[in-house]
């Protein structure tokens, strides 16, 4: 069931974001869990249907990028992904507190290290994809090629693995931005204690749009056209101002004379 949005919780993401996110996340468990049987021999052993394991593996790589995509047509996912592609000088203070074990954390709405991690598994995700194509399709390259798209796709398949194992610690210990990513909104205490920097908008609902937390203003100042002009007097009844300056009382309109 989807929490209130109210006086205790913030809208954080939208329903576009959370199905690309659980989409993504399926596929990319799925990936991992059939390499790992195809080059475990225990699991290999014990899972059989080598040929059908393959074809899922295979399907589901073609696939990953798939969600992503189709969610570029959200606004609130674009945004975030601009946010994501953007490092502050406070992301800098994060990963220096990270480092040193410090407690002051300062992030908006991502984290340098959710910023990192995003980055580095849609390389990844390239990568592989890539690799994996000139393994499936022999035709594509020579041998030479075929060999080196191996070892850098099995060693990066290890490397991805690990990362996404990593990632999914860290959610398990933060039980508040599970919520945020299964219901779409978040207590308003762990935004301001975990993402100070991070303006949401106020009262919106989780599938609404919310504004960047780091747009920079344009500065452009408003033209001529926007100054006030005199009233101009309307229906046959009397305005104020049309009368000669300074006698404070209104004058009749043209159509009662």
């Amino acid at each position: 069931m989807r929490p209130p949005v109210d006086g205790t919780r913030l809208a954080r993401f939208t329903r576009a974001e959370r199905w690309v996110h659980r989409c993504t996340a399926g596929l990319v468990l799925l990936c991992v869990a059939t390499a790992a049987c195809l080059y475990l021999p225990q699991l290999a052993v014990l899972v059989g249907r080598r040929r059908l394991v393959t074809t899922v593996h295979e399907w589901a790589g073609l696939l990953l990028p798939v969600p992503l995509l189709l969610g570029l047509g959200s606004r609130a996912l674009r945004r975030d992904l601009g946010r994501l592609n953007r490092f502050a000088p406070y992301d800098r203070e994060w990963l220096r507190a990270v480092l040193w074990r410090g407690y002051h954390r300062p992030a908006g709405k991502f984290n340098a290290g959710q910023k990192l991690y995003a980055g580095w598994i849609a390389g990844a995700v390239v990568v592989m994809l890539g690799s994996g194509l000139l393994m499936w399709f022999t035709g594509l390259a020579p041998l030479a090629w075929r060999t080196g798209a191996t070892f850098v796709h099995d060693w990066l398949a290890l490397a991805v693995g690990v990362v996404v194992l990593g990632h999914l610690w860290m959610a398990m210990r933060d039980p508040e931005a599970r919520r945020g990513m299964r219901t779409g909104s978040v207590d308003r205490r762990w935004a301001a204690r975990e993402h100070p920097h991070w303006q949401p908008a106020e009262g919106a609902e989780p599938t609404g749009e919310e504004p960047a937390d780091d747009v920079e203003p344009t500065g452009e100042q408003p033209t001529g056209d926007a100054e006030p002009t005199a009233a101009e007097p309307t229906g046959g009844q009397p305005v104020e101002g049309d009368g000669p300056a300074g006698d404070g009382q209104p004058s009749r309109s043209r159509s009662s004379r």
